[in-house]
């Protein structure tokens, strides 16, 4: 069975709850059931939009899930400044960023940390999405495969086959997230296939014929039939290009390009 695409909307640190309610309002104005039929569709506000942003999607019957960019790993407790599982839980939150790179990157996340997240996000109900990429330098250095790899496995462990198979795997390469800089086709398809064998070593051959793998790295609505026509890239982790409601659904309508 063909593995439903999901193309999802990473706001980032964008828009005030008014500008990103006039942003779902737009998409759902430029999406129609056939488009959501094809792909699931997530956005990704900043924390302080999150409930704006479920109002609306509830109130219109708009049939995107609502997704967070980040979580704590803890239920609650003297965390200044973090968010847990839990309360994104409440919101009725779908899908959960976990290691982005500028997380890693900016913030220092480690593989322990990202694996503790994946794990609470699963005990709360909700689907991971969890990203991996390489640098500039690793890629130079012939050891994005390692690199992904490590990432992956130290991502998801202790997690169950089945469990697995019901995530989302984001590879998004470092150097190419904000640059304008996009991996080709052939590498992208190459890499997330590494991806998928790596989850076939690890978790078994169902879980990874089942893990949707997206592509992440600035993916627009010119580049997105190509990139989505690999074999192994079941989805795109979209940045700078969500903000544009009129962009962001080319992107869903990839396949009518």
């Amino acid at each position: 069975m063909p593995r439903k695409p999901l193309i999802s909307g990473n706001w980032k640190m964008n828009l005030n709850h008014f500008e990103a309610i006039q942003l779902i309002q737009k998409l759902g104005y430029a999406l129609d059931g056939d488009d959501l039929d094809a792909c699931d569709v997530s956005v990704h506000p900043p924390f302080t939009d999150l409930r704006s942003v479920q109002t609306v999607l509830d109130a219109d019957r708009i049939p995107i899930a609502l997704g967070a960019q980040h979580c704590h790993f803890e239920t609650s407790g003297a965390f200044t400044g973090e968010v847990s599982p839990a309360m994104l839980a409440k919101l009725d939150v779908t899908y959960v960023i976990a290691g982005h790179s500028e997380r890693r990157q900016i913030f220092g996340e480690t593989d322990e940390m990202v694996n503790a997240k994946v794990r609470a996000i699963l005990t709360n109900g909700m689907t991971p999405i969890m990203a991996c990429g390489e640098t500039l330098d690793e890629r130079e250095a012939g050891e994005a495969e390692a690199r992904v790899q490590s990432q992956v496995v130290a991502g998801l462990a202790q997690i169950s086959a089945d469990q697995v198979a019901n995530l989302v795997i984001a590879y998004e390469p470092i150097w190419a997230i904000g640059t304008g800089v996009t991996a080709s086709s052939t590498d992208a398809e190459a890499m997330c296939a590494h991806v998928r064998r790596v989850v076939g070593d690890n978790w078994g051959g169902d879980a990874a014929q089942s893990v949707r793998i997206q592509y992440g790295g600035s993916v627009k609505g010119g580049n997105a039939a190509e990139l989505m026509s690999q074999p192994d890239v079941d989805g795109a982790l979209v940045g700078g290009a969500s903000l544009d409601a009129d962009e962001f659904a080319r992107i869903v309508q990839h396949r009518l390009l």
